[in-house]
């Protein structure tokens, strides 16, 4: 089913047909409105499915993604011995998220198939990971019942526990110039296309694009889009670019940011035409998603840690360069660890699933969403 970003409704449909013909209560399946709120406008918001306990515990919630990048639209899912693949070697497969929102589905199936004690569980399909965790940044709080434990399942293997992740922020800029006919007049124009080279080729230069290291500080840019020009006959007047930084240390984030903007203002002033006159550039930008790191002595991650021993898998702590839902849900005061459900290559043409790693995600999966038999309490 194709779903990039903003186009999740299929899938979305997907997973809530599978609930309601296992059992599930029509009414304790919600759609929140973040798809109203997000800078996409998308088909439909995030998906909340909640099923009481039957064991005195707190809450805790198991979530995915449902997007996926744009590479893996058209793909073509085939199964060659342990690896599932995309037939078609244009397209990534998809199993980033695909195969973190089944394992979270698998969970409650399993729970309501065989009425498996549990206690009090939340589902969340998030929408919109892929372009800036837009779901979750967006997502009601309030429909997911004060999670105590979260587990977001999403990229890697089901050994790896992400504790922490970087911060994003996007930067949006504007650059204009002057047109004019390119072999008449060419000393009138400015052109934003030579405004923009030469700011990128600055944060190149200086050690401000790509992977960046400054007095022992780390972190990352780039320019990933830039769009502008309509002929070779004239003089570009308007280039559109887009950029990121990123850092673990929001500071350091900042400063990056500073650069960049810094260096296209520098290159306004380089280029101007025969009357002096120069172009200008407009930035604009947002924090897509604040860093956080979690203490290894997190509820969530002794949980979680315990869940993937009990399963006969040796757990490895991480921290990432990417974001993940689990950057917001940090934020919105729930404390998320992340785990693999054997993802390999994810956004890239030769993306697998590696399915003995993704059922042993779903054991994992079904022992958090079922809680550890010692702490199981019945109900009086």
């Amino acid at each position: 089913m194709p779903g990039a970003s903003g186009g999740e409704g299929s899938v979305a449909q997907f997973v809530k047909e599978q609930l309601l013909a296992a059992g599930a209560d029509a009414k304790a399946i919600r759609f929140d409105t973040a798809h109203k709120r997000t800078p996409l406008r998308g088909q439909v918001g995030n998906m909340v499915f909640k099923l009481p306990g039957t064991v005195r515990a707190p809450r805790r919630m198991l979530m995915a993604h449902l997007d996926t990048v744009p590479i893996c639209v058209g793909s073509k899912p085939v199964r060659k011995g342990n690896l599932v693949r995309s037939a078609d070697p244009k397209t990534g497969l998809g199993a980033d998220d695909r195969a973190g929102a089944a394992v979270v589905l698998n969970a409650a199936l399993q729970i309501m198939k065989d009425d498996l004690p549990r206690p009090p569980l939340t589902f969340l399909w998030t929408v919109q990971e892929e372009i800036g965790l837009q779901g979750a940044r967006c997502a009601s709080v309030g429909l997911l019942g004060k999670p105590a434990l979260a587990f977001n399942f999403d990229g890697g293997s089901p050994d790896k526990l992400t504790i922490g992740a970087t911060g994003g922020y996007r930067i949006a800029i504007d650059v204009h110039g002057i047109a004019s006919h390119a072999g008449g007049a060419p000393e009138r124009g400015v052109s934003a296309i030579s405004i923009a080279a030469l700011a990128i080729a600055d944060l190149q230069r200086n050690g401000w694009h790509g992977d960046i290291h400054k007095d022992g500080k780390h972190g990352t840019s780039n320019v990933g889009i830039i769009q502008g020009g309509a002929a070779t006959n004239v003089v570009t007047d308007h280039v559109f670019v887009k950029a990121e930084a990123r850092s673990h240390d929001a500071k350091f984030r900042a400063k990056i940011v500073k650069e960049i903007e810094a260096a296209f203002r520098r290159a306004v002033k380089e280029v101007s035409n025969v009357d002096g006159k120069r172009g200008s550039v407009k930035v604009d930008g947002r924090l897509d998603y604040d860093s956080f790191a979690l203490s290894p002595d997190e509820p969530c991650v002794k949980v979680a840690h315990e869940a993937v021993v009990d399963c006969g898998l040796q757990p490895q702590l991480a921290i990432a360069n990417g974001g993940l839902d689990a950057n917001w849900m940090v934020k919105h005061g729930i404390a998320t660890v992340t785990i693999g459900a054997g993802q390999l290559n994810q956004h890239m043409v030769t993306e697998a699933l590696d399915i003995k790693k993704y059922l042993a995600a779903c054991n994992i999966g079904l022992h958090l969403a079922t809680g550890a038999s010692e702490n199981r309490k019945p109900k009086t």
